[in-house]
């Protein structure tokens, strides 16, 4: 009874990650929409949540990756996988709070593997599969977004830069629904299987579950896809606008690049199953379509704080899930320890809910932008 209670209080924390993973990548996938204003921001939403749920269902590689090639599965405990979900969604918090998009992704194998150090030592992790499978492509990614958006910019200022600037910007709007869309289902795709890999290590940990190849069970995979939608249909507005609006002054050909490099990435990752963050991606995808058309449309301030988050995301995450894994540890075994856990939590959660101000509305990130105005300024645009 008692690993009953603690498999569901781990599981109840699973899809709060998730829940707070939605809400978190919000920004990555609907800013460029919102701020070109191709799509009004609760349309782009809704957009986003139920394409995240639909792609939640097109693949279980990342899921298995996480499973079963970052920790040692038959070493995984209950109270490693619950203390590395609180890390996971303390960062998250801490991050939202400060209006930082970092890496959920990586906040969630940072928590996991602190925990587990904290617990089994380092013989516990698969360091193989954590260079290779996370870090490395976590390196490449956002250099690879930024690549494919900047050529793609410049051979589309090129295509259209002798046109007239309202039809093209009227065709880019349409242009961006279409990539604005694979973008969601992409990061449903990658990142709503991390949830499922999470839980179907705790499974494993209850016994319900072999230790190899285990297979995720139905309702693990729709729970997960519920709980990123859900998330998602709530937005995070204080991301949105460092997305949208802080990095560069977007117009709608930077957008429909930005969003299809992004898109093109994380399903091509997806595909071989890394757990790819769609922050460092996406936002990579930004600064490339913007650099691309000239280096100081970038803010290069905001990227580079960014970029500060995103290096101390694992760590930081990490130190949390080890911490947390002590509390636990020290309150006792069996579900005492993570009831004070949860305690702790629902505190922290308590403070940013009730301490945070209440940002303007989503409407205010758009670009002053309109169809009237001259962007691209095709004329010079590929200097």
């Amino acid at each position: 009874m008692t690993s009953d209670l603690l498999l569901a209080l781990v599981v109840g924390a699973a899809l709060t990650f998730d829940f707070t993973n939605g809400f978190h990548d919000t920004a990555n996938v609907v800013a460029t929409s919102i701020s070109t204003r191709a799509l009004p921001p609760r349309v782009a939403i809704l957009i986003a949540s139920i394409l995240n749920f639909v792609g939640a269902f097109l693949s279980l590689k990342v899921a298995a990756t996480i499973a079963s090639g970052i920790v040692e599965a038959d070493l995984i405990t209950l109270q490693v996988v619950f203390a590395g979900l609180v890390g996971a969604i303390l960062w998250n918090l801490l991050t939202w709070w400060f209006g930082l998009p970092s890496s959920s992704s990586h906040a969630l194998i940072g928590g996991v593997v602190g925990a587990m150090l904290a617990a089994a030592g380092p013989t516990a992790i698969n360091g193989e599969g954590l260079v290779g499978k996370v870090i490395v492509p976590a390196l490449v990614a956002p250099i690879l977004a930024f690549g494919v958006a900047g050529l793609a910019i410049l051979f589309t200022y090129r295509i259209v830069g002798r046109l007239r600037p309202g039809p093209v910007t009227r065709g880019f709007r349409l242009g961006q629904i279409v990539s604005g869309s694979l973008l969601a289902l992409a990061h449903g795709t990658n990142d709503a299987q991390k949830t499922m890999g999470i839980i179907t290590l705790a499974l494993v940990a209850h016994g319900t579950l072999p230790a190899v190849d285990p297979e995720i069970p139905t309702w693990v995979v729709v729970s997960s896809a519920a709980a990123i939608a859900l998330g998602t249909l709530t937005g995070g507005a204080r991301i949105i606008r460092t997305m949208g609006s802080k990095i560069i002054k977007m117009d709608a050909a930077q957008g429909f690049s930005a969003q299809g490099s992004g898109a093109a990435v994380i399903l091509a990752a997806t595909h071989v199953g890394f757990p790819l963050s769609t922050t460092h991606v996406i936002s990579g995808g930004i600064v490339g379509a913007g650099a691309a058309k000239r280096l100081s449309a970038v803010r290069w301030g905001v990227a580079g704080n960014m970029a500060i988050a995103w290096v101390l995301t694992i760590p930081a995450a990490g130190a949390t899930g080890a911490v947390a894994y002590g509390i636990s540890a020290l309150a006792g075994g069996g579900t005492a320890g993570p009831l004070v856990v949860c305690a702790i939590l629902l505190l922290a959660t308590g403070y940013f809910a009730t301490a945070r101000r209440t940002p303007p509305p989503l409407a205010e990130t758009a670009s002053p932008t309109d169809e009237s105005d001259p962007e691209p300024k095709t004329s010079g645009a590929s200097a």
